[in-house]
């Protein structure tokens, strides 16, 4: 072969590879840091919990919230080894949804052993929250009952911080929807926790479902809505209930550090409804995290 046909055959490759790189650079779904609440592939992930987490790895999802906390144990798994298993697929543990209702004088001591270890667990595991998802009937019955919840809740946050973990509340509708002696319970639970202790982790979707607005709320309280449960009705950007443009455009005063999808009803099937819903966040300009 001729030296002339030679570099033309090697310019091709370099012309031809640039080329490539440039519609790639342009076709490249920027990858932002959101995790995954795994409650939104609750059904997959109890049938194989090394399988669905490597799915939620491969689809760009930057850390992941458990929700199956049991006995000391994360799907089963040793914290450590949970751990291990989310490291190995490119997540994080960054939260873990965990409870406990509020304890009588009986059973307080009991209680308080439960959150000892579940915050050991959560430590081992390289969790920085862990935030509770319900309160009892009964907190939504009375303003002394929700006090109580209140002040439960800011002994908890009290325990982990001494141990490095931020406690938090994650809200549905009923504490929008719900007033008692004239204050919406979730009013009241802003102003009754202590910021130092509690933070929020806001459903947007639950909110509004509540008849409330967020931004409204990241107005009168800002700075305590770390967390954000990012929730449409179905997948994240697929309907019109949702003003997300609206809600980001406040999302520095709310205080927010990390966006969480969930999804709890689904157009497709638990991991491609997941997908869409990044694919969505990832291709949106207005959203903006800030890590």
């Amino acid at each position: 072969m001729k030296k002339r046909s030679i570099i033309s055959i090697v310019l091709l490759m370099v012309v031809t590879g640039l080329i490539f790189s440039t519609i790639y650079s342009f076709t490249a779904k920027p990858q932002k840091n959101i995790g995954l609440q795994l409650y939104s592939i609750r059904d997959s992930i109890m049938k194989n919990v090394p399988a669905a987490i490597a799915k939620v790895g491969k689809m760009g999802y930057k850390f992941v919230e458990p929700a199956n906390y049991d006995n000391g144990k994360l799907y089963g798994m040793e914290p450590a080894a949970f751990k291990a298993l989310c490291l190995s697929n490119g997540l994080t543990i960054l939260s873990s949804h965990v409870g406990q209702s509020l304890p009588d004088s009986a059973n307080l001591g009991k209680t308080m052993a439960w959150w000892d270890a579940c915050i050991d667990a959560h430590v081992a595991a390289g969790a920085k929250f862990l935030i509770q998802p319900f309160m009892g009937d009964e907190a939504y019955r009375s303003l002394d009952t929700l006090k109580l919840y209140c002040d439960y809740f800011n002994k908890i946050g009290e325990k982990c911080k001494g141990k490095g973990i931020q406690f938090g509340y994650h809200n549905h509708d009923r504490e929008f929807s719900t007033k008692l002696e004239g204050q919406t319970i979730y009013d009241f639970m802003l102003t009754n926790t202590d910021p130092q202790k509690v933070t929020f982790e806001m459903d947007l979707y639950w909110a509004v479902m509540g008849g409330a607005n967020p931004v409204d709320y990241f107005n009168k309280y800002p700075g305590r809505f770390e967390l954000w449960h990012i929730k449409d009705k179905k997948e994240v950007g697929t309907g019109t209930f949702m003003d997300f443009a609206t809600i980001w455009g406040d999302a520095a005063k709310s205080g927010m550090q990390y966006g969480i999808v969930e999804v709890e009803e689904y157009n497709f099937d638990q991991f491609t409804s997941c997908q869409k819903s990044l694919d969505f966040l990832n291709a949106t300009p207005y959203v903006v995290m800030p890590k």
